[in-house]
């Protein structure tokens, strides 16, 4: 029986993090919580803490902390409570975890999934920034200390499993896999596949929340809206898979119940299907190489009766060119592209901005020499600090057209 694994939960009462101790509970014979954190929401950490016996809680600063005692139950124990962004980097290196789910949305996951990889331990990478903005960074720490990465996301995940089998397929790969052509990943197309064109500039962000198919949170519903999403995948994959763009293709798929294929030289096409559950992708990375059971239900093929594929309409989804046009350009380009998303879907969601100027305000970040000179960040600190002058130009530009 395969040893116990020691989880360390960066961002736990997120989507990703809930389906991940869903998928934990299921296997007390070989997973169990050592750490968990949570930024925000401090009272569902404090819940998830008794009930999964949590030793190791990070919340962000003292207010949180206060939170978190009130919110304990009289007469048990307190876990160990560690603050700051500093601690989550130390809990994902702590020599007591044996893997880390990474998945703290935006820049503020990157420190701790790097930490992990630099600590060899068996990462499941659900954090998209810690390719987009620090790819180089991040896979040469994963081969420098030999560490495992899994990838999360659906469609990497799927990609994965596609891919040819061998015994280090959990590694850093420098070239592609033998006899791989290339690789589709599948989008659905999000709430606005069929809106008209004109009509794009009066949706509300409950409407650009409303995915079809998936349940996530409203940042990354509007990515999936603006495809934006499905380019920082485009860019996630490039570092995953060793792939070069021209070898990567997106497909439209609106029933997201083929998650992504792989074409091989031969012109065989392996396609990994599934319910549009993370937990699946989730069980997979925790069981990795075993397949253990993730509570996901069954797939009637019967039913679905139809599976259709388009190619996107890039003049509906600017950000997924904007994407592609960023990785071309170099890390440098990946950082800013991210970081003034992050602050234009913000303005979006708060109403300061129109959906449509979301890829106006990346457009004019990428644009600005200051952030599309710098190629290849060679250190943490430098990915963080363009990082923090992107979301600056981009709050200024938010508010110049508010």
């Amino acid at each position: 029986m395969p040893a116990v694994q020691r989880l360390c939960i960066l961002g736990s009462t997120g989507s990703i993090g809930v389906s991940t101790l869903d998928v934990v509970a299921r296997h007390p014979d070989r997973l169990s919580v050592y750490a968990l954190s949570a930024h925000s929401r401090i009272e569902a950490l404090a819940a998830q803490a008794v009930r999964h016996q949590a030793r190791v809680v990070i919340v962000p600063d003292d207010a949180a902390r206060a939170r978190f005692i009130a919110a304990w139950p009289a007469g048990r124990s307190l876990p160990e409570i560690r603050q700051g962004a500093q601690a989550l980097a130390d809990t994902a290196a702590d020599p007591e975890v044996t893997a880390v789910m990474a998945a703290i949305v935006g820049a503020a996951g990157l420190p701790g999934a790097l930490a992990a990889a630099r600590a060899g331990k068996r990462v499941l990478l659900a954090n998209k920034e810690a390719l987009v903005a620090a790819g180089a960074l991040f896979m040469q720490a994963v081969r420098d200390s030999g560490a495992e990465l899994l990838p999360i996301d659906s469609e990497h995940n799927a990609i994965f499993q596609c891919l040819p089998q061998s015994t280090d397929r959990a590694r850093a790969p420098d070239r592609p896999a033998p006899g791989v052509r290339r690789l589709l990943l599948t989008a659905s197309g999000g709430p606005f596949r069929c809106t008209a064109l004109d009509q794009l500039e009066h949706v509300t962000p409950d409407q650009a929340c409303a995915h079809p198919n998936w349940r996530m949170g409203r940042k990354i519903s509007v990515d999936s809206a603006t495809m934006l999403n499905k380019g920082l995948e485009v860019i996630e994959a490039h570092w995953l898979f060793a792939m070069p763009l021209e070898r990567i293709q997106v497909v439209i798929h609106p029933q997201s119940v083929v998650h992504s294929m792989v074409e091989y030289a031969d012109g065989s096409i392996l396609a990994q299907l599934g319910q549009p559950d993370m937990r699946t992708a989730i069980a997979y990375g925790l069981g990795y190489p075993d397949r253990i059971d993730s509570g996901v239900g069954l797939l009637e093929l019967t039913r679905l009766g139809r599976l259709d594929f388009e190619t996107p309409d890039l003049r509906r989804f600017p950000c997924l060119r904007l994407s592609l046009d960023a990785l071309e350009k170099g890390q440098g380009a990946c950082i800013t592209l991210n970081a003034a998303n992050e602050v234009a879907v913000d303005g979006f969601l708060h109403g300061r901005i129109r959906y449509t100027q979301i890829p106006d305000i990346i457009a004019r970040c990428l644009d600005d020499s200051a952030t599309s000179s710098v190629r290849m960040p060679t250190s943490l600190d430098e990915v963080l600090d363009l990082d923090a002058r992107t979301r600056r130009m981009a709050s200024g530009f938010c508010e110049s057209v508010s």
